[in-house]
């Protein structure tokens, strides 16, 4: 049985912290992504078009039901090279890697959105078509700023759960903190053993976890709780 080596524990963190930013960077892109095009989504299938609202059920469920990994390589491998050929190889991966994490949970974040517009009493559509609102000032004064505080801890459960994904990335070789203990850390200490994975376990817990609580102070005072 293989010694625990406390030395090889704290060698791993340099590497993690190299690969830390990188992993913030595409969460914090990816969310706002997935937040903007959610509430494109939820609002566009709430004028309730029959044809859109079809087409983008049947997107949703497409993405909602396939793993992330499978879309990150079809974007990867399908549609990069011909849509981002032009670019430099790292901003291609971010490209994709921000486009497969945004895309994939506004698929999520618009059912989020879709139950807090429908959570919004009807009087509150009666009284803005009472004053004559316009459709679109009925979504900006009235409908989003009731709906959208409902919905925020969902949306931080989500941003937690995407910091978490982030490591599928490196399979398209993004210099997450797992791309930088199984590579580099390996490369140069002969291999990255329990004691390194157990460092990046403990660093996403130290960030998650907090982040969650934060998530439950916020639910406490929506009231969602």
């Amino acid at each position: 049985m293989q010694k625990w080596r406390w030395d090889r524990f704290f060698d791993a963190f340099p590497y993690i912290w190299d690969g830390l930013r990188v992993t913030i960077e595409f969460t914090l892109l990816g969310s706002l992504v997935a937040y903007a095009l959610g509430l494109l989504f939820a609002v566009v299938r709430r004028m309730r078009v029959p044809v859109i609202d079809q087409i983008l059920w049947a997107f949703i469920e497409f993405v909602r039901s396939t793993p992330l990994l499978v879309q990150i390589f079809v974007l990867y491998w399908v549609v990069r090279p011909d849509l981002l050929g032009g670019l430099s190889t790292d901003a291609q991966r971010l490209v994709v890697g921000v486009t497969a994490l945004g895309v994939h949970y506004a698929c999520y974040t618009s059912e989020v959105y879709r139950a807090g517009i429908d959570a919004i009493p009807a009087a509150q559509w009666e009284a803005a078509r009472a004053l004559s609102l316009p459709r679109a000032r009925t979504w900006t004064d009235v409908i989003l700023p009731q709906a959208v505080p409902r919905v925020l801890p969902a949306l931080g459960n989500y941003t937690i759960a995407m910091f978490k994904e982030v490591p599928l990335l490196s399979a398209i070789v993004v210099l997450d903190m797992v791309y930088q203990i199984k590579t580099e850390y390996a490369a140069d200490t002969g291999g990255a053993g329990p004691e390194a994975w157990l460092a990046v376990g403990l660093t996403f817990f130290a960030l998650s976890y907090p982040c969650s609580l934060l998530v439950r102070k916020v639910e406490q005072r929506v009231g969602t709780v």
